[in-house]
């Protein structure tokens, strides 16, 4: 990884005509950095790009996202549809998107030596499946752009100055600059470099969550997946679409993701406490599935219920199902009674579960909340409260739902602040 010894690095605006500094080493930050130091290499006035970044490691959560993989954007190139992925930033990310959206997220990567693929939900990933390709094209474009990079740099205060800025570092040094970007991800991170400086802050609250439900039968199904459910929280009126997964705690997968998203405000007002109903198979009525339950009491009399799903359920789980509706274990299709196809029925179509908490916050990705969008100019990036202070990426109260456009908003703010600076 790319380091910087800071104490070659010049700390006073007079060594200089200007000075950038990039608080913040994730996706928004580097692609801030990066386009402003490419930029200005073909101004004539001099300028330095210097990225702190206060982990020991750049772009942690890039190397962790899609399962190590790095759903880099999604394959939506349509403004308009693309936005109604966001609950969060829909309107005010009209206007950046127009001027750079998936379609040049995809091209700048791949001009770069990174090769793309987008699978059959939309997803772009690259084609090594490995984040680590993601990550070294980033640090290795800062480098040939001149980015100054340092991490373990952690910034404890943010103060405007007349001529500029003046940060406080975590070792004590400080260093000043002309311009500032604050790419600092969720804003559970570093609100207050912010709000120091005039701005509000949405409260911060989850989204993208897995929901805990304390059912035994569920964790033995830990690692099945459904293909295709309806889930619901009708206390909001909140209802997504999409593949299940059983986790050790409960639910999770991009039907449940998406739900959290739309919901993150309303359901973290519960304390996480609420009623989820599940329809197994959505595309079905209690009508077709008897006709289906006729169909297979005919055509297989003798087979066990338990170990002879329908529509291609998980054999475990349409167990699960059938055990919990109260048929036994040794009975057939020929004997299988009107009450009983009457509780199957109602479970593959109307299950419903209590939540109960949601998945620790280290595990998430995503924060809604953050700095109010009236407060930033999306033209540039830059505050309308404190001249010279620019955000890009996940401080911004805008947040996405799963598939790639979390970090999409993050290139797009990143490359428009990167310029605009």
């Amino acid at each position: 990884m790319l380091r910087v010894d800071w104490h070659a690095l010049p700390v006073t605006r007079e060594s200089m005509e200007k000075r950038v500094v990039v608080v913040g080493g994730g996706a928004a930050g580097f692609f801030a950095a990066i386009t402003c130091a490419q930029k200005a290499a073909a101004e004539p006035a001099s300028t330095s790009v210097l990225l702190l970044e206060k982990g020991r490691d750049y772009l942690s959560k890039v190397r962790i996202s899609g399962g190590g993989r790095c759903n880099v954007t999604n394959a939506c190139f349509d403004v308009r549809e693309l936005v109604s992925s966001y609950p969060r930033g829909s309107r005010a990310l009209i206007g950046p998107f127009h001027r750079f959206q998936p379609r040049d997220t995809i091209t700048w990567f791949e001009e770069r030596g990174v090769p793309l693929k987008t699978e059959s939900d939309g997803r772009v990933f690259p084609i090594t499946d490995s984040s680590q390709t993601v990550i070294d094209c980033l640090v290795n474009e800062a480098e040939r752009a001149g980015v100054h990079l340092r991490s373990n740099c952690g910034v404890t205060h943010l103060e405007k100055r007349s001529d500029g800025f003046e940060l406080a570092l975590a070792s004590g040094e400080k260093t000043s600059c002309d311009r500032v970007l604050l790419a600092t991800g969720g804003c559970k991170a570093m609100p207050a470099l912010a709000t120091s400086l005039g701005h509000s802050l949405e409260p911060p609250v989850s989204s993208l969550f897995t929901f805990h439900i304390d059912e035994p039968w569920m964790r033995d199904l830990a690692g099945v997946s459904v293909g295709q459910v309806e889930a619901a929280v009708s206390i909001f009126k909140l209802r997504e679409t999409g593949p299940l997964l059983f986790t050790h705690w409960g639910v999770s997968g991009p039907v449940i993701l998406r739900l959290s998203a739309w919901g993150a405000r309303e359901l973290s007002q519960t304390k996480y406490e609420f009623p989820l109903r599940v329809r197994w198979l959505p595309s079905h009525s209690h009508e077709s599935l008897r006709s289906i339950f006729q169909i297979q009491r005919e055509a297989t009399p003798g087979s066990l219920i338990v170990s002879t799903p329908i529509e291609k359920l998980p054999i475990r789980l349409w167990e699960k199902l059938a055990l919990s509706a109260g048929i036994p274990r040794e009975m057939r299709w020929a004997i299988l009674t009107r009450e009983a196809q009457r509780n199957l029925i109602e479970r593959l179509l109307n299950s419903v579960f209590h939540v109960s908490g949601k998945s620790p916050n280290k595990s998430e990705f995503v924060t809604c909340g953050g700095i109010p969008l009236k407060e930033v100019d999306f033209r540039t990036m830059e505050s309308r409260i404190c001249p010279g202070l620019y955000f890009a990426g996940e401080l911004l109260d805008i947040d996405g739902i799963t598939g790639g456009f979390n970090f999409q908003a993050a290139w797009t703010t990143g490359w428009i602040a990167g310029r605009s600076m």
